[in-house]
């Protein structure tokens, strides 16, 4: 626990003096939400109808634009030999690196989320479960993602084919996610939807850092 905490601390450090992913990330979202109502018309009920699918596919596209370096920039100097070379478990400390990729990625769209649901004239029933389902897919979002960008480390274009690589995996989150939000918006439960969602996330937890480890540990020999 205490390896895990300090990748976590040590990320989040450089994500907080470099700060250009998180600002590229949450910028990237407002400015792709904000020109929707300019392409679609201002009409309330056309934007209500669109909010949930705009926020979520938004989002999701927005955390993909860091992910190429979730791993690339540690491998390029050398700390990823250095990191892996550590007595904790490469899981542990992948998972560690997932996390503070959440806390500098998913965790702003998140708090984004609720003003731009505003723009798009979202109803007010939809607020609570769009804050859920961004709660429970943006991270796993980040750990599904950590298995591409460690498959493509080293490859020429990578980020053009972790794209390739992930974007089906994104799709049962962007589903079930906006699922939550209309159920919620029709007066309907949106517990099955967001159950699903939970599930996903329960087994990427489980899973993904180890595959990552393994894709890491191939790429580095």
């Amino acid at each position: 626990m205490n390896r895990f905490l300090e990748v976590v601390r040590r990320d989040l450090r450089l994500a907080l003096r470099q700060g250009s992913d998180s600002v590229m990330v949450v910028t990237f979202f407002v400015l792709t939400v904000v020109l929707f109502p300019f392409g679609i018309g201002p009409e309330a009920n056309v934007l209500e109808r669109v909010a949930a699918g705009v926020l979520m596919v938004t989002a999701l596209l927005a955390s993909m634009l860091s992910l190429d370096r979730l791993f690339q920039a540690d491998y390029e100097d050398g700390s990823l030999e250095l990191l892996v070379l550590t007595p904790a478990p490469l899981g542990v400390v992948v998972a560690a690196k997932m996390l503070a990729h959440w806390l500098t990625t998913g965790l702003p769209l998140m708090v984004a989320a609720p003003v731009l649901a505003v723009l798009l004239h979202m109803h007010e029933d939809g607020f609570l479960t769009l804050l859920a389902a961004m709660a429970l897919g943006t991270p796993v979002l980040s750990l599904v993602g950590g298995i591409g960008a460690a498959l493509v480390l080293g490859a020429r274009r990578g980020g053009v084919l972790l794209s390739l690589l992930i974007l089906p995996l994104y799709v049962p989150v962007l589903i079930f996610g906006v699922g939550a939000i209309d159920a919620a918006v029709q007066g309907m439960s949106a517990k099955p939807h967001l159950l699903i969602l939970s599930a996903m996330l329960a087994a990427a937890l489980v899973l993904a850092p180890w595959a990552s480890a393994a894709a890491l540990r191939q790429a580095l020999e």
